[in-house]
């Protein structure tokens, strides 16, 4: 096993958000254009530069046309809020149900496309161009017939290729659009950006077919089913998917054709059938998750946002086999500590319950949760 990285002090990491103040250890929550309640996601355009921030605790989406170097830089747009101050589920009601957001989470870049996912309106809003004024409404939508829909499953029984029950995590890879549709227990896939609202997906996996919502598929935990997934990525050819309530990483070694296709390998847990959290011991080490809610790939390595250990792990593609050790954390000392901001006052390069990491060429987006900011780490720092 390869040694952690050497944690230095990170002299390039720029963090968005409330400045940080080492003699708080409890930041105001009160909404502005400049701060943020534990956001779950973050992604950073690589082309244009454009950062948006799921502004999770506050019921909005935050855009800055291009990306502070300082803490406490206002956003340029205000999405889901009918002002800076406003902090309700779907604006409290003073926006159209089009225009209002209840926990957005996930969130990508598809080419000039915006794309969120609105978790408890149990929905995927696109914008075709990234939107450039405040409260625009997106152009189409995912998991309701339109934009007034507001209900998981559509208020079927069931769910089906055209419906979402609590959306996590959204990607896009050039070719695939990928949501981790987190209440039904599954990965939905639409080969392209969809173009009508109400697309249905065309493609599931953790499930045999759409209309199942079972718990690890219906069976006993296997390399098949999944129990709560919460962000994907392609990487070197690769599917993977957090699947955070069994604390594991699945990995396809290609892109899946079929319905209910196991997962080739998972990190985080020795074999198929375990789904403790570290492995069912107290501590960490370099081989176990506990909660792992984000996945990235940055070059040749693949970081994995491991919530509740308040650190991330990668590793390289010459590691990957099931139960594979990680080759690098960020965040602790070492692999064996998991402390919130290693039990100190924040820094630079601590972490607390970081939710969301996304990539934007050769750095890494980390949305802070705990720590209620985003971190942009280049590779060289990580």
């Amino acid at each position: 096993m390869n040694s952690p990285a050497v944690l230095g002090t990170p002299r390039t990491t720029r963090i968005v958000g409330a400045p940080v103040d080492p003699a708080v250890l409890v930041a105001p929550v009160q909404a502005s254009l400049g701060s943020f309640f534990a956001p779950r996601g973050a992604f950073l355009d690589p082309h244009s530069n454009a950062l948006w921030i799921a502004d999770s605790g506050h019921h909005r989406v935050l855009g800055w046309r291009q990306a502070p170097v300082v803490p406490g830089v206002p956003a340029d747009c205000l999405l889901g809020q009918a002002d800076a101050s406003g902090e309700g589920r779907n604006a409290g009601e003073k926006l159209s149900p089009a225009q209002g957001l209840n926990l957005p989470v996930g969130i990508c870049v598809a080419g000039n496309a915006l794309v969120i996912a609105d978790s408890w309106n149990h929905r995927v809003l696109i914008w075709d161009q990234q939107p450039e004024t405040d409260r625009q409404p997106p152009d189409r939508v995912l998991g309701q017939a339109d934009l007034q829909g507001l209900d998981m499953n559509r208020g079927r029984r069931k769910p089906a290729a055209d419906s979402l029950y609590w959306p996590y995590g959204v990607s896009w890879d050039g070719e695939y659009l990928v949501v981790c549709d987190a209440g039904n227990r599954r990965v939905l896939l639409w080969a392209g950006l969809p173009h009508t609202s109400g697309q249905p997906a065309d493609l599931v996996l953790g499930q045999t077919d759409f209309d199942c919502r079972d718990e690890n598929g219906g069976h006993d935990p296997d390399a098949r089913g999944m129990r709560w997934p919460h962000a994907a990525c392609r990487w070197q050819g690769h599917l993977c998917v957090a699947d955070a309530g069994n604390h594991r990483i699945m990995v396809w070694q290609d892109l899946p054709q079929n319905p209910g296709t196991p997962a080739d390998i998972l990190l985080g847990q020795a074999d198929p059938g375990a789904v403790h959290n570290n492995g069912g011991g107290l501590s960490p080490n370099a081989r176990v998750l506990s909660m792992p809610y984000g996945v990235a790939a940055l070059d040749d390595t693949l970081w994995v946002a491991d919530t509740a250990n308040s650190r991330l792990l990668a590793w390289r593609e010459s590691d990957l086999q099931t139960g594979a050790a990680a080759c690098r954390v960020f965040g602790q000392p070492d692999f064996a500590l998991r402390g919130e901001n290693r039990w100190q006052p924040a820094c630079a390069d601590s972490l607390c319950w970081p939710y969301g990491v996304t990539s934007s060429g050769s750095q890494l987006v980390i949305a802070d949760s705990g720590n209620s900011r985003v971190l942009i780490v280049p590779a060289e720092q990580l």
